[in-house]
């Protein structure tokens, strides 16, 4: 049927054509609607007045600060009136806009700083009320300090008892705890999963407030965050996974590695050898060539906390898949767009067949069906859908 063909070109909502940062920018923000992370009109009415502003990330800021400061000051008005859910519905989309408008900010600013804790503060005000999920911030021991992170409480399972399933959940080179949990958390928790939400070393807080920068060694906040998962009374030790997002194709696949102990691994987008990807990026950006990138290059000397591009390839040197992902055993998923402009198809094709795992599936999600960009962010349920089913099948109970 004629109807059913696909248009020619791009499908993806590209809001910005000059622009992939800024179109996948505001995509992110889109795509947390589903579950509290967004409204279309007022995304839509930031979008429209930054129109003609496009590369211009300090007016990009002040706009998504703005509104969410607007909503922030509805949420604690209707919090004054008694109307707690009113008022955390409010403050979730504030805590988004707040974080979805500093990520694009280099150097970081104490306009941006202030914006960014206004983000985390409104979302834990938020968590405080709403009863589903059930949300709990916490500190996970590490290292002589602590990382900052989010348990969203499985929902209750019928004929259940005992200890339940819970993921690590860990950020990517650029996003954090508080996007993470737009991205589909709360229907992992629907289904009888909990979930850690962890800003570890170079992400989140732990870079912007802890001076904790990046490291390759993810295994050291994964097995610390284990640790304290497991000496929980509700979570069953044999039953923990870890999974990450973007640069997440690294850091998941490298701690279920190195660390034996997770009892399954996603990488949701893959990342093969981030040294050689910033050693062509960088070489194409001396070149004066355009590319895809979701935010400016200077943010990867920033969570390195280095000066140099030289430096940030020392740095580099240990995010390499290669004779690590083959001592993986746990069963493995990776997830992969086939119109992914940030990540090879190379890249997913190599970690898949390097993979030491026994249970082992390279998921493409096609520009057909949808989904087919960088971690779905075009359609992130049809993403979180397949990984949290996949999640629900490997972590069932054994008999």
């Amino acid at each position: 049927m004629a109807g059913s063909r696909l248009p020619e070109g791009e499908l993806a909502f590209t809001y910005f054509p000059e622009s992939y940062r800024w179109s996948h920018g505001l995509l992110i923000a889109l795509g947390g609607a589903p579950w509290g992370g967004g409204e279309i009109d007022e995304i839509n009415r930031i979008g429209l007045r930054l129109r003609n502003r496009v590369g211009d990330d300090v007016a990009w800021f002040n706009e998504w600060a703005g509104e969410a400061e607007r909503l922030e000051n509805i949420g604690h008005s209707e919090a004054g009136n008694g109307h707690a859910l009113t008022a955390a519905a409010y403050l979730f989309r504030a805590a988004h806009y707040y974080h979805v408008g500093e990520r694009f900010m280099q150097p970081k600013t104490a306009e941006s700083q202030t914006a960014y804790r206004r983000g985390v503060d409104a979302f834990r005000k938020a968590a405080g009320v709403v009863r589903r999920p059930r949300i709990e911030h916490v500190e996970v021991p590490y290292e002589g300090t602590s990382l900052p992170g989010i348990i969203v409480h499985a929902d209750a399972v019928p004929g259940r008892t005992g200890q339940g399933p819970v993921m690590l959940f860990l950020d990517g080179f650029d996003v954090t705890k508080e996007i993470q949990y737009f991205r589909g958390v709360p229907d992992l928790a629907a289904r009888g999963v909990s979930c850690l939400i962890l800003d570890g070393p170079g992400n989140g807080e732990a870079i912007r407030f802890r001076n904790l920068p990046l490291h390759h060694e993810t295994e050291r906040h994964a097995g610390a965050a284990y640790d304290y998962l497991a000496s929980r009374p509700e979570f069953d030790p044999q039953r923990i996974g870890i999974m990450a997002l973007s640069l997440g194709g690294y850091y998941a696949p490298r701690a279920a590695s190195m660390d034996h102990r997770f009892a399954c691994c996603i990488s949701w987008g893959p990342e093969w050898d981030y040294h050689t990807k910033w050693k062509e990026r960088l070489a194409r950006i001396e070149r004066g060539e355009t590319l895809s990138l979701s935010v400016p290059w200077q943010h990867l000397l920033w969570v390195f906390g280095v000066k140099t591009k030289e430096e940030a390839f020392t740095k580099l040197e240990g995010f390499k898949l290669d004779g690590v992902v083959q001592k993986m055993k746990c069963p493995y998923l990776l997830v992969y767009g086939e119109g992914d402009q940030q990540a090879p198809f190379a890249h997913a094709q190599k970690t898949i067949e390097a993979a030491g795992s026994q249970r082992k599936e390279l998921k493409i999600f096609t520009r057909e069906e949808g989904g087919y960009h960088h971690c779905q962010v075009d359609n992130v349920s049809i993403g979180t859908a397949y990984m949290w089913d996949w999640v629900v099948d490997v972590l069932k109970p054994q008999q």
